[in-house]
């Protein structure tokens, strides 16, 4: 049985993907890059900005490439940022009941809770985990490991869902249920290579998981 469900937010219960394609795509014109498809992108989403940032560029030092990856990121940000299809309805009937909730992201806290807040997800999480939390971001199991110890949650009794390999790399190094979402811009394919407990095509499959009786509309 499970009454823990932690969330990965970029691409999993937030679309923010044009918004960092977008920025990306801002920062390796404005830095005379190396062009990048699309492509070229997805399959580093889900890592940290620092990593992706050195892929992209080639570079060890990116720290000026984080600030205008910020700066641009933040101005696009309510422009450019959309929820999935019925993730609202359903982080709404997991607290009515009772399941315990958090997130764990690879993004910072200010963007996070920006996030969280334009769409009214804040207060269903009662753990919030960025990248800020931790030394050893997704995949090691650290930021699971600390959502676990804020919650006091039993890792048997709780599953991650996200959208990329290191989140379900994440949740397996930890010890939780590890759920992979069809709508990743990755596709479903490469999750299934990662070996996920369970695939969703819609975020209400989670009511099947958690052995409920699907809602009828």
């Amino acid at each position: 049985m499970i009454d823990t469900v932690l969330f990965d937010l970029d691409g999993t219960i937030i679309n923010t993907n044009e918004l960092i394609i977008t920025t990306f795509e801002h920062v390796i014109e404005k830095n005379g890059l190396k062009p990048h498809t699309r492509e070229e992108m997805i399959p580093h989403m889900g890592m940290t900005l620092e990593h992706q940032l050195q892929t992209f560029s080639g570079r060890q030092d990116v720290a000026d490439l984080v600030a205008d990856y910020r700066k641009y990121n933040r101005e696009r940000h309510d422009e450019l940022i959309r929820d999935f299809p019925h993730v609202k309805e359903v982080i709404s009937r997991l607290h009515e009941r009772g399941i315990t909730m958090g997130i764990v992201t690879t993004k910072i806290k200010e963007t996070t809770l920006l996030a969280l807040d334009m769409f009214g997800f804040k207060p269903y999480m009662k753990a919030i985990v960025t990248v800020e939390d931790v030394k050893h971001p997704k995949p090691h199991p650290e930021p699971i490991l600390t959502a676990l110890r804020e919650l006091n949650a039993d890792p048997a009794r709780t599953l991650m869902v996200g959208d990329s390999a290191a989140d379900l790399q994440c949740a397996k190094a930890a010890g939780v249920q590890a759920a992979g979402v069809a709508w990743s811009l990755k596709g479903e394919a490469v999750l299934r290579k990662y070996d996920p407990d369970y695939i969703l095509q819609d975020m209400t499959d989670l009511y099947g998981i958690l052995g409920w009786e699907p809602v009828k509309s």
